[in-house]
């Protein structure tokens, strides 16, 4: 075991307490392990120096630049809240390229649910594509969560610790009951055969399985379903501001991908040939 377990340990349990999410415990401590293992013995003396040869050769290594940037914020956390020595590093984050989302039709999606027999995957990914929901969101999912007389779906301690809430379909409404009949309030809404709620991966293995059936693009993925969400909410019209408070967004700048991919923008524009 490396001699500096205790100080990864320190960093996994301030982030803990701050309530960052299991997903960036885990790439923050196994970035500062990368760190330690290229800083050796000036690991607990870094300077920006250090720093920036270490991004360099993961650069080199091809990181990609959501990796790089994710081990730059960890160093600096580390640094800050764990060594008690804040860099001042001059050290921009990597510019990353931007991937127009796989969006499927209403359609395509429909054909997707139409695949699965069983009523709880119909649900799962029913549900996420009408509340625009991240993988995460719903497999944390309680009875109580759901206000079905209101049609919403409060979302709690979803990314960045925020609540918020998102409209849910009328049109589920009798499946839904039916459903969670027996259930308490403080159940998780999809469980698996133990009572425990289901695993994230597992609902991706759902979607991607029924996709492939349905014979929808091939580089749809679980999170397809939220973006589709998003942009076909912008093609009936909604504000992009309501959009935006719907996925949780703290940046216009992010739900503004989706005008990239929307129809109804491009059906507007008229090409000059």
């Amino acid at each position: 075991m490396s001699g500096h377990e205790t100080f990864i340990a320190e960093l996994s349990r301030e982030l803990k307490i701050r309530n960052y999410s299991y997903k960036t415990v885990i790439a923050y401590t196994g970035a500062i392990r990368q760190f330690e293992e290229f800083a050796g013995a000036r690991f607990l003396f870094p300077d920006e120096d250090l720093v920036k040869n270490f991004l360099l050769m993961k650069k080199e290594q091809k990181w990609s630049p959501k990796t790089a940037n994710i081990a730059l914020s960890a160093i600096k956390f580390f640094c800050g809240e764990v060594l008690k020595n804040p860099l001042e590093l001059n050290i921009k984050f990597a510019k990353r390229g931007q991937k127009i989302p796989v969006v499927l039709t209403h359609e395509e999606i429909m054909d997707v649910i139409r695949t699965l027999n069983n009523l709880k995957h119909r649900l799962i990914i029913a549900i996420t594509y009408s509340s625009g929901l991240r993988v995460s969101e719903v497999t944390n999912l309680k009875i109580k969560d759901l206000s079905l007389h209101k049609n919403t779906i409060h979302v709690r301690g979803a990314k960045g610790g925020k609540d918020r809430m998102t409209v849910f379909p009328e049109k589920l409404q009798n499946d839904v009951k039916d459903f969670m009949r027996a259930k308490n309030p403080n159940d998780f809404l999809f469980t698996n055969k133990q009572g425990k709620k289901l695993a994230t991966r597992t609902l991706q293995k759902i979607f991607k399985a029924a996709a492939k059936k349905a014979g929808v693009h091939p580089e749809a993925s679980f999170h397809s379903l939220r973006h589709s969400f998003a942009t076909h909410l912008l093609e009936n019209g909604v504000e992009i501001r309501h959009i935006q408070e719907l996925l949780g967004h703290s940046n216009i700048r992010t739900t503004q991908i989706y005008t990239t991919v929307s129809n109804t923008t491009l059906q507007q524009i008229k090409s000059p040939f």
